[in-house]
């Protein structure tokens, strides 16, 4: 068969073709970047790194453009494709990420750290750079995980339950402020009908999941998957019954956890615990 075709020679790797398109819909409108800054309020730099494709921005950002050009979600959806795209993960993490986009629901456990799809860009931002990353590799790594939980916004989205071990949720970021918007971020998604959130309380004592992320991925064909995940590593579990074996523990674990209402009740005194101001 032969290859397609390209007619209109403009890139077909996503995160390009994000910023390729933005730099023609401003020439075309015949805006400097200064001006399009000044008409929606973003400081100018931001548009010269989003034509430039050094950021992605914002989903805010790709809707306000939208708005501002009359392009009915052109933008937002090119945004969408940008950070969705699995090169953008390293090597190991890119056969999972097909699979997440694919996945018709998602089951998580969390025995550190909280689903990317969940995460802040600020959260995002400290985890990662305690892994060691830095600059501008840093940057992308955070776009890219922020830019998963359009996974849950979009129309027809998966059904995402989560299970929180308490621990997560007592180790906060060191700007208190930070902090608080995650916690505001996981009540604000919580409140969405294809998201559910479950705490585990440090008083259910120890368990089959104790030190191992988990995420289960049913595909449109029925068949599940698995993504186990330490601090070091993570391994796609395909096998049917290594799988069903996972599969029991979470259930066990399930059971000892917090229902999504007192879990939410959780997650609101410990955002009127959570202190206003940065620890010094």
């Amino acid at each position: 068969m032969p290859s397609r075709r390209v007619i209109t020679g403009r890139s077909q790797e996503p995160r390009r073709r994000f910023a390729e398109e933005l730099r023609l819909l401003r020439v075309k409108s015949g805006e400097s970047l200064r001006q399009l800054a000044e008409t929606l309020g973003w400081d100018a730099s931001l548009f010269g790194k989003l034509e430039s494709g050094a950021t992605l921005g914002s989903p805010e950002v790709a809707q306000a453009l939208d708005q501002h050009y009359g392009t009915g979600g052109l933008v937002l959806t090119l945004w969408e494709l940008a950070v969705a795209d699995p090169t953008q993960f390293k090597e190991r993490y890119r056969r999972y990420m097909v699979l997440e986009a694919e996945a018709v629901s998602l089951w998580h456990y969390a025995a550190a750290n909280l689903p990317g799809v969940l995460q802040t860009s600020e959260y995002a931002r400290e985890l990662l750079a305690a892994g060691g990353l830095g600059g501008e590799e840093l940057e992308v790594q955070v776009e890219a995980r922020v830019g998963r939980r359009a996974v849950l916004l979009a129309d027809g989205a998966p059904r995402f339950r989560t299970i929180l071990s308490e621990s997560v949720l007592r180790t906060p970021l060191r700007d208190a402020a930070k902090w608080r918007e995650q916690l505001e971020h996981l009540l604000l998604m919580g409140q969405r009908n294809n998201v559910t959130i479950h705490v585990v309380p440090l008083s259910a004592g120890p368990h089959g999941l104790a030190n191992t992320d988990a995420m289960f991925l049913r595909g449109a064909d029925g068949r599940t998957v698995a993504w186990v995940e330490t601090g070091y590593s993570g391994e796609l579990v395909q096998e049917n019954a290594d799988v069903e074996r996972l599969q029991l523990r979470y259930d066990l674990v399930r059971d000892l956890a917090l229902s999504p209402d007192e879990s939410r009740k959780l997650i609101r005194r410990m955002l009127e615990e959570a202190p206003c101001e940065p620890s010094t």
